[in-house]
Order: C-alpha cells, then sequence, then structure tokens
C-alpha cells in the first residue's frame, strides 16, 4: 500500500491544534533556552516541559531509569503506542546570546544544538495529537520521552535498557538544523571513558626522581592513541579533551585525567579500536611508573534507519511545507551565514524541502540509536538555523534563541502530529516498519548495551 499525507480532515484537526498552540511552543522553547542547563542538570528545563504535559492531562512518571531529570509522559489508551523524543540539555562552554554575533549571555553553557527548540516542539507535537485522539476517539496512546543528557550521558541508553521501549510501536524524532529534510540516515556508533591515571607527587625541581607523572601518563596515552589513527578502518573517529592535566608546574602531578570518545558507524569496529585505546592506556602507565583505572561513561549504537516510517514522515513534512524569513529575519540569517567558516554568506531558503533519501551515512552520534535498533524509529531536520550552521557552534546557539529557531520548531512539531496521525489511524504501517527493522538488524540479534551495566553517569560534566 503506498504511503500518503494523513487524511485532510485529520491534518486540518492536528495542524489547527499545534498552530492554536505556537505560544506555548514559543515560551517553552524560549525558556529552556534562557536556562542552558547541561546534562543531567536539567532541573528546570525538565519541570519546564512537564509543566505544559501536565496541563495538558497527561500521566507523567520522573526520574525514570534512575535519572532525576528524565520522564516519560503518557496519554490515550490502548494501541498503537506511538513515541516522540523530547531532549533538553545545553552544551558547556557555549553561552551565547541572541545576537548575530558572537557575544556570552553570561551562563556556563549555551543550546548550540537546538535541544531548547527539539523539547518544545515534541511537547507541542504531543499535546495536539492527544487533543486529537479526545476529539476523534481514536484508540492509541501517545508517549512523550524527556530526555536529558543526549550531549554524552546516553540517557535514552538507559531507557532501553530498562525496557521501557518495549510497548513501542514506532517513534518519532526530529532534530535542529540548517535545512528542512526527512532523508533517513545511519549516524556514528560510540564510546566513551575516562582514563584516570595516578602518580606519585614530588617537587618538581628538588626531588623530580622521586615523583611519578600523571600527566605524563595522560599524555603518551595520547601519543600513542595518535599513532593508533593510522591503522584503524578509515571512517573511524577519535577526539579526547585533558579534564585535568594537574595542579601546577612545580608539583608532579599526582591525578590527570583524559576523556575519550570513538565512533564508527559499526559497533563491533567500535568495541575493537576501543579495545586497543585501553591497551594502549595500560601501556602507558607501565611506561610512566604510574597507575591507570578506566571508567566507561556511555556508549551508544548506530542508528538503524527505517524506510516505511521514513517515506510517512518525508510525505507530512512536504504536507507541512516549510516557511519564509521575514525582513528582520533574513537580515540576522545573512549576518549570521556571512561569519561561518569557509561559508558564502547565503543563508539559503527555508521553504524548501529537501529531496528524501535513504541510507546515507552520517558523522554525528545519537543516542536515539539505541531505540532505533528494538523500536521502528523515523526522524526529520528542520531549519532552525541559517543554512550551513554548524551544529555545537555559537551561530547555532544565536538561532537557536531567535524567532527563526521557533519557526523551524514549528514545522517540526506539525510533521511530527501529522506522521503520528498517519500511525494511529494505521496501525499496519508500524507493522510493516517492525518487519523492515527485524530484517535490517538479523535474526540472531539480541540488544546488549555498549555502556555495560553501569549506572547513569549523571556526574559526567563535572570536571575530576
Amino acid at each position: 500500500m503506498p504511503i500518503s499525507a494523513p487524511e485532510e480532515a485529520d491534518a486540518r484537526l492536528v495542524l489547527a491544534a499545534v498552530d492554536k498552540l505556537t505560544p506555548k511552543l514559543s515560551s517553552v522553547a524560549g525558556d529552556v533556552w534562557s536556562y542552558a542547563e547541561i546534562g543531567f542538570k536539567e532541573t528546570k528545563s525538565a519541570a519546564r516541559l512537564q509543566k505544559e504535559l501536565k496541563e495538558a492531562g497527561f500521566k507523567i512518571e520522573t526520574g525514570v531509569a534512575g535519572i532525576p531529570t528524565a520522564f516519560v509522559a503518557t496519554a490515550g489508551s490502548g494501541g498503537p503506542v506511538i513515541a516522540l523524543l523530547a531532549e533538553y540539555d545545553a552544551l558547556p562552554g557555549l553561552s551565547q546570546t541572541a545576537d548575530p554575533a558572537r557575544q556570552s549571555a553570561g551562563g556556563i553553557a549555551g543550546h548550540a544544538c537546538g535541544h531548547n527548540l527539539l523539547g518544545a516542539a515534541s511537547v507541542t507535537a504531543a499535546i495536539a495529537l492527544k487533543q486529537w485522539l479526545d476529539k476523534t476517539g481514536v484508540k492509541g496512546t501517545i508517549r512523550l520521552y524527556g530526555s536529558p543528557a543526549e550531549e554524552g550521558g546516553f540517557a535514552k541508553v538507559y531507557f532501553v535498557r530498562d525496557g521501557l521501549f518495549k510497548d513501542v510501536d514506532a517513534v518519532l524524532s526530529w532534530h535542529p538544523g540548517g535545512s528542512n529534510r526527512a532523508s533517513q540516515g545511519q549516524l556514528l556508533s560510540m564510546l566513551t571513558a575516562k582514563f584516570t591515571f595516578t602518580g606519585v607527587p614530588s617537587h618538581a625541581a628538588a626531588a623530580p626522581e622521586r615523583g611519578r607523572s600523571a600527566l605524563d601518563g595522560v599524555e603518551l596515552h595520547n601519543i600513542a592513541v595518535n599513532y593508533l589513527r593510522e591503522h584503524v578502518p578509515q571512517e573511524t573517529r577519535i577526539h579526547y579533551t585533558i579534564t585535568n592535566g594537574g595542579d601546577q608546574p612545580n608539583i608532579v602531578p599526582a591525578n590527570a585525567q583524559s576523556f575519550y570518545y570513538v565512533r564508527h558507524h559499526d559497533p563491533a569496529v567500535v568495541q575493537d579500536v576501543w579495545d586497543r585505546v585501553q591497551k594502549a592506556a595500560d601501556g602507558a602507565a607501565l611506561a610512566t611508573g604510574t597507575k591507570v583505572a578506566v571508567e566507561i561513561i556511555g556508549g551508544s549504537y548506530s542508528t538503524l534507519p527505517n524506510d516505511t516510517l521514513g517515506r510517512v514522515v518525508d510525505a507530512s513534512l512536504n504536507r507541512v511545507g516549510g516557511y519564509s524569513f521575514t525582513a528582520v529575519e533574513a537580515a540576522y540569517a545573512k549576518s549570521v551565514a556571512a561569519l561561518l567558516p569557509g561559508g558564502n554568506g547565503d543563508p539559503g531558503d527555508p521553504s524548501k524541502i529537501g529531496t528524501y533519501e535513504f541510507g546515507r551515512k552520517g558523522s554525528a552520534s545519537s543516542d536515539v540509536g539505541d531505540i532505533s535498533w528494538v523500536v521502528p524509529t523515523a526522524s526529520l531536520g528542520t531549519a532552525t538555523w541559517p543554512a550551513g550552521t554548524p551544529p555545537h557552534s555559537w551561530q547555532a546557539a544565536s538561532a537557536s534563541g531567535t524567532s527563526i529557531g521557533v519557526k523551524g520548531a514549528l514545522v517540526a512539531a506539525k510533521t511530527l502530529a501529522l506522521s503520528a496521525t498517519e500511525l494511529f489511524r494505521k496501525p499496519e504501517i508500524a507493522a510493516r516498519a517492525k518487519e523492515e527493522l527485524e530484517k535490517s538488524r538479523g535474526k540472531d540479534f539480541a540488544y546488549k548495551p555498549l555502556l555495560g551495566d553501569r549506572a547513569p553517569a549523571l556526574d559526567y560534566t563535572d570536571r575530576s
């Protein structure tokens, strides 16, 4: 059966509901943008989203999967069960005003990946869908997962590990970006960990021979891994920071720490490279007379794209369409685009919808990946920033606090709501999507989280 846009009567109802909720979307997005809370610290942001959902009549379970800022909001009854995902964490070190110039807002973090918009739009879509279910009498459950710490905390992996998606028929997600597109691709699998070296302190000038430098261990490990890069699959990505390099130069550092990410599209390759990175750490500790402890912080699967759901989302996105800049927005967008590295000053046209593609490999990672291996999952991106804006940049943080961001989020909310109505009306689509999932992952697949059985790393953003 061909995939089509939702029935016109359903479309009119749910689009009208989203339009009516637009002021709330804008208000929530603005508030969460101003809070700019980092992973697992999103107390105000989570409460703000929950407030809207409670007022709309959702039942809310808080603190799920052992995470204080995580929650699940549910409305409706019976099947199918359609899930939406809401994120709301900011990135450290990227505080930014909404001006088209690099200027700190005075905080410690900023929404440089647009998660303030992501959470607000998903909540808006969920509320509109509840209203549609109530008005039409259609059977089904809409469930929204409040997902903190996407930026390195892997909350959704704990959700999957704890079985929170076991009764879900389909998951719809979205992400801010520089264009409108519902293509379904494969993001990178990843593993992350902190390597803490412990040495022997001593006076660095009077008695250096008595010391064993933990910082030497960190640096030698980094050198070894940098040489390793030549001998791993080409698509592998390895990056690190030194989170603790000691106290002051005249003390041989007794403690030092690095924070590593390893990524590849194949989770098996990630695990193999990771084992070699750990062996390099053991070697560095042996060479420097120090000790090293490894703490796995997180890990996620690559996303497993689903064409069946993807075409539903693409049809809905084309039904919704994009938007146009006002004169003020166009001036802002051109100013930001002119400052993009390697950019030509063209902010793009947010009224355009990109051509649907399936299977292209992406270069980022998301904890949505684990969900996509256990439940059929589809996503889309919308133009919340000027075209060419890189995520995790001050430009993205700035645009996420503007009316441009809200307009792009509104496109996402409408697309999610329309897609869900199609799935509620036609449960056979989700059934076909599940058949595709089972074929894609293989008959012998058994889910095993890459982060193992560790508890949520609630302090992963803390310095050592």
